[in-house]
């Protein structure tokens, strides 16, 4: 077995590996492009200046890619009066662009699949991921989805998919950003070419981290992996995967990650002495009790398995959810 100073070193060096630019798609408006109806963009700084230092941005207009100009009549979601809803030219209902949005998706497919996430532009009848605006006879309510981001997201629910908007809230930021992450270290084992224990070496890195979004789905992974055989890895990896990325839209909670660090601390019942023991329980207390962002435990749990190593603890990635500056906002 490796002593506990090569596996840091070894899991140190695959963290500062996360640091390549990782293939994200975005609306092509969100990083200035004038792409929009109106000849307009809609620059977010914060994406093309923060999360850019980390994303290789791959940006795309369905709009323009199905051979709409700029500028050009603006389009929208309306509901038929068999209850199809159809994305429309506001100023001529008989031009519908939901058949040429739909195979824009699906011509994508395959760059679609080397994503890591995608970020959309919200309220857009092509784009949204969620509460677009669906006209009908009466006011317009806002339960649609863009036709080409639902098409994408029936083709990849596996996909971290993101709009700009609800990136504002920190939670939901952190929350898509781990997603993301996991989504490029998964890609970067799907191309090594996946073996059977190779997916149970992912699941043991990850399994901390899923428990701190949820218990439930944590136990369904764990039964999923125990009834498979090496001999279908590749349709058990393809379960695991949408499984897994369901697990993690739950959000995390600082009750559950209380659960965690309390698990962890098992690991070190025998080697520390009281007064560790009591300043790490009261340090995990005062987290709880919202007095402590996660990285201040964290840390402290470092430096104590840096003195009592512990292979699977230093291969969890639980264990470096502070190691990414974009994940310091979170306030849990």
């Amino acid at each position: 077995m490796a002593s506990g100073k090569v596996i840091v070193e070894e899991t140190s060096a695959e963290i500062e590996g996360q640091h390549s630019k990782i293939p994200i798609g975005i609306s092509s408006c969100l990083l200035g492009e004038k792409v929009r109806y109106d000849g307009g963009h809609k620059y977010n700084p914060y994406i093309v200046k923060t999360l850019g230092q980390y994303f290789d941005f791959q940006a795309f207009c369905p709009e323009l890619d199905i051979g709409l100009g700029v500028p050009r009549k603006p389009i929208r979601l309306s509901q038929q009066g068999s209850g199809a809803i159809r994305c429309i030219a506001v100023d001529n209902p008989k031009l519908d662009f939901t058949d040429a949005l739909e195979k824009s998706a699906n011509e994508k497919k395959q760059w679609h699949g080397n994503l890591c996430g995608y970020i959309l532009k919200k309220g857009s009848p092509s784009c949204a991921m969620e509460r677009v605006k669906i006209w009908g006879d009466a006011t317009p309510i806002r339960e649609g989805t863009g036709i080409y981001a639902g098409k994408m997201m029936e083709n990849f629910p596996y996909l971290p998919i993101e709009e700009e908007g609800r990136l504002g809230d920190a939670v939901l930021r952190e929350n898509f950003i781990r997603r993301v992450f996991i989504m490029h270290r998964w890609m970067q084992l799907k191309g090594q070419g996946m073996t059977f224990n190779d997916l149970l070496k992912f699941h043991a890195r990850h399994k901390l981290i899923v428990m701190s979004h949820t218990q439930d789905r944590y136990r369904e992974l764990e039964q999923l992996l125990a009834a498979a055989g090496k001999d279908n890895v590749l349709e058990v990896a393809e379960e695991y995967l949408l499984k897994l990325m369901q697990a993690l839209k739950i959000p995390a909670t600082r009750g559950k990650h209380v659960i965690v660090l309390q698990h962890i601390q098992g690991y070190l019942k025998k080697p520390l002495n009281a007064a560790d023991k009591l300043e790490l329980a009261d340090t995990v207390e005062k987290y709880r009790l919202g007095q402590l962002p996660l990285s201040v435990p964290i840390t402290l749990l470092k430096h104590f398995f840096r003195k009592h190593p512990d292979e699977y603890i230093a291969n969890s990635w639980y264990m470096n959810l502070d190691s990414d500056e974009m994940s310091l906002p979170n306030p849990i």
